[in-house]
């Protein structure tokens, strides 16, 4: 931040504090209850994403009978991840791919050799 930056900050920050210092105390007030429902009103809303996992967890700790309906649900899911991760594991189409990929990188030939349909034919010939 820049002298000139800092100075435009102080100025504000002075108009800031001398508009709160001639507030009323019944506009106080009313700014602490609508500040109070705002902040009821925030803890209620659901968050999506990571943080929302947190919270979840969170509440589960908080408040055990509420979070045992959670449970199965959240069970469910990770069995249902751990299945399709073992699945395409035990599949081995994975590990083919990346044979047939490992092994067209390495090769001296072309991959357009390998698209050429006469290729098959050609190699047929040359190996009799």
């Amino acid at each position: 931040m820049n002298a000139e930056e800092r100075e435009i900050a102080q100025k504000i920050v002075r108009e800031l504090d001398r508009g709160a210092r001639s507030v009323d105390g019944d506009a106080i007030a009313r700014l602490a209850v609508a500040r109070e429902q705002a902040l009821a009103q925030f803890q209620h809303t659901p968050v999506i994403g990571l943080a929302g996992a947190g919270q979840l967890v969170s509440h589960m700790i908080e408040r055990p009978a509420s979070g045992a309906r959670y449970a199965l649900p959240l069970a469910v899911l990770i069995l249902g991840l751990a299945g399709i991760v073992f699945w395409q594991s035990s599949n081995g189409s994975g590990g083919e791919l990346a044979d047939i990929d490992a092994r067209l990188l390495t090769d001296d030939l072309p991959i357009d050799a390998y698209l050429d349909k006469g290729f098959d034919s050609w190699l047929n010939r040359q190996s009799r």
